[in-house]
């Protein structure tokens, strides 16, 4: 491990170590929040159970079709907007504005068009996370530089071969944001859109243990969200650098 990230870890471990202190001292009410070992412990004892597993395939479930969707159809949307120059300026508005759009005033229209199954909630994870991996994939692209489709033409090279050997790699660095950036989108919409109406999923189980007042499991599967989201951003970061470290960026 790096110097940085045994700085962050420190980080995380102090700010873990001063709510414990907080909660435990009754400086902050139980009431209110649960001190971070006994989030550990309920979580521990929820996954041993297997209380929320059917919860937690169906929110992995839902938040994987969104998240490949969305990089699948952002990144091939994303080349097809730079391709076409006036069509990019006339799209520019729109991608810029698109997080101010209150995507959930359409779930009841999506649960009337689709229907009360798991297609609402990836419908939302898939707007919320397309238009991430279309802005990072043009300026990714934007960032190529211009020599670089000099030796394409130097070398005869078609269209995909480009594509492949040039500019996506140099487009890299931006790819991957979008990417880390599109699972972090698809999980939020997701996850809020099962707390509104869903048959289950966590956020479902977090909005009922809410509503029931049992912060224990609220908490537990709370922490199981960031713990798991930032395992798998960490991951696809590592995955980033080794790529970078062998392409010499």
């Amino acid at each position: 491990m790096t110097r940085l990230a045994w700085i962050r870890l420190a980080i995380v471990f102090a700010a873990l170590a001063l709510l414990e202190w907080l909660v435990q001292s009754g400086r902050i009410s139980t009431h209110t929040m649960i001190p971070p070992t006994q989030m550990v412990t309920e979580l521990w004892t929820l996954l041993a159970s297997g209380e929320i597993t059917d919860d937690i395939k169906q929110t992995l479930g839902n938040v994987a079709i969104a998240c490949l969707l969305s990089v699948t159809v952002g990144f091939a949307t994303g080349a097809g907007i730079h391709a076409i120059p006036r069509l990019r300026r006339a799209l520019d508005p729109f991608l810029t504005t698109y997080y101010a759009v209150p995507f959930f005033v359409f779930y009841p229209l999506l649960v009337y068009i689709f229907g009360m199954n798991n297609l609402p909630m990836i419908a939302i994870g898939f707007m919320f996370a397309v238009v991430a991996m279309i802005i990072n994939t043009l300026n990714g692209l934007d960032k190529i530089p211009r020599v670089y489709g000099k030796v394409g033409r130097m070398h005869q090279m078609g269209r995909l071969s480009k594509a492949l050997r040039i500019q996506i790699p140099a487009a890299m660095p931006n790819l991957f944001t979008g990417l880390k950036l599109s699972v972090a989108y698809s999980f939020i919409g997701v996850i809020a859109s099962e707390f509104i109406l869903a048959p289950g999923g966590l956020g479902y189980a977090i909005s009922f243990a809410y509503d029931n007042f049992d912060n224990a499991t609220m908490y537990a599967l709370m922490l199981f969200i960031l713990v798991l989201v930032t395992a798998i951003n960490m991951t696809l970061h590592y995955i980033e650098q080794r790529l970078l470290r062998r392409q010499g960026l």
